[in-house]
């Protein structure tokens, strides 16, 4: 980060920090909710408790809620009904429901400038994702995705390891599957692992695919209008290819699918970001057994495109309780502090949104973060639409369809029929 940008950002502190306090140093207590476990969790209870350290006009009094569909509807309720939180996390997915149902209150342009901070700050798929109807309803922290870890070990005698220690004749679905072909034989029961049985990731690599052919899932209220839904049907059987051929495990649990990779069964393994501490801890503690590495998903397609999402910071719009111009104030001091401290954020694995951030010399030094950041300009979000996003009915219809196809329970082309016709009537 420059030394302006610094200077800048400390200046707007400052004047926050001045428009909150009495003569008497009266602390503002800010009510935060988020849904983070796990490592997640642990990164942003210590982000927390450093930021109350250094703020002494400021105490950030946190709670994390369960993940998922009740984290969501708790913040809808309690909204509705003048309660909840003065800020929470919030998946930009997810924005679109939130808007249509009012939990959600924009932010201003003085907001954001008053913080420091601006569209330049935000890679535009990050940028773009965090609007509706033109309005910024959240501002993105990061932007998480699924990548390719691969064993090093196992790629090096398959002849796919460059001397850069990146792999190499992965491009093009017919160089990969040759690839996969290749590590099944070379010393690896699978040439990839990916959790079969999740509908949440295979819908992630589903899009992926579907976007990097050009294909569109929604668009003017249709679900895969046009080539869109060949073109499904292509991204669905190219999976269901790697099972068949015993290339990739069948019907794999989440855990199983990472267990394959960590223990050297599986020669590369498609996840999420958030997996990367899981590596990075194995092998501190010799768990591992062999080299291993992380890269943006290989253009297998016409053009490199990855799922997306972004964990956010958003504030609910209160009915008959709107959170205070002082609560507001406060709340945006805290998302400039730590969208400035989220280099900690990043060890989870995750893309920093925040730009000076990302590219500060410290990030590009955070490996293998730096080396898959480049998905950040070829990211994909999930359709901006209130039956899309996390635990949404397109989660539930890519579990319902894709899924069984990619397990050979029905054939692709019968499953994106089903899924379409399913959401199309969902959004009548």
């Amino acid at each position: 980060m420059n030394a302006k940008r610094l200077r800048s950002l400390a200046a707007a502190a400052v004047l926050a920090a001045m428009t909150l306090t009495s003569p008497a140093m009266a602390k503002t207590k800010i009510v935060w909710w988020d849904f983070l476990s796990g490592g997640d969790g642990v990164r942003m209870k210590a982000l927390i408790q450093q930021f109350n350290a250094e703020n002494p006009d400021i105490e950030i009094d946190g709670t994390t809620l369960e993940w998922g569909t009740p984290f969501y509807t708790k913040v809808q309720t309690s909204a509705a009904v003048g309660q909840g939180p003065d800020v929470m996390t919030y998946h930009l997915s997810r924005l679109p429901l939130g808007v249509s149902t009012g939990t959600l209150r924009p932010f201003s342009d003085a907001e954001m400038a008053a913080a420091g901070l601006s569209q330049s700050d935000y890679f535009p798929s990050d940028w773009a994702a965090a609007h509706v109807g033109g309005k910024l309803y959240a501002v993105p922290l990061d932007i998480h995705s699924i990548i390719l870890y691969y064993n090093k070990d196992l790629l090096q005698k398959a002849g796919l390891l460059g001397a850069d220690g990146l792999p190499k004749g992965l491009d093009g679905i017919s160089h990969f599957n040759d690839a996969l072909k290749a590590l099944s034989g070379a010393g690896a029961q699978y040439g990839v692992s990916f959790a079969t049985a999740d509908g949440a990731t295979i819908w992630r690599i589903f899009y992926t695919m579907l976007n990097q052919q050009g294909g569109t899932f929604l668009s003017d209220d249709k679900i895969m209008p046009g080539d869109s839904l060949a073109k499904a049907a292509t991204a669905t059987a190219a999976m269901a290819n790697w099972v068949a051929q015993g290339w990739a495990p069948k019907q794999a649990e989440y855990p199983a699918s990472i267990a394959l990779f960590t223990s050297g069964k599986a020669a590369m393994h498609i996840n999420g970001v958030w997996e990367v501490p899981t590596m990075v801890d194995l092998a501190k503690s010799h768990k591992l057994g062999f080299a291993w590495g992380a890269v943006q998903i290989p253009v297998l397609f016409d053009h490199a495109a990855t799922w997306a999402d972004s964990h956010s910071f958003a504030i609910p719009d209160r009915r008959g309780n709107p959170v205070p111009a002082d609560k507001v104030a406060a709340v945006m001091k805290v998302i400039s502090w730590v969208e400035q401290h989220s280099l900690l954020w990043a060890n989870a694995g995750h893309i920093p949104a925040f730009r000076p951030v990302t590219d500060s010399e410290a990030f590009r030094k955070l490996e293998p973060n730096a080396t898959y950041a480049t998905l950040a300009k070829t990211a994909v979000f999930d359709p901006s639409s209130k039956i899309a996003g996390v635990a949404s009915p397109v989660y539930d219809a890519a579990n319902n369809f894709v899924l069984p196809a990619v397990n050979g329970q029905m054939a692709a082309g019968d499953a994106v029929k089903q899924m379409r016709d399913e959401l199309q009537a969902d959004l009548q």
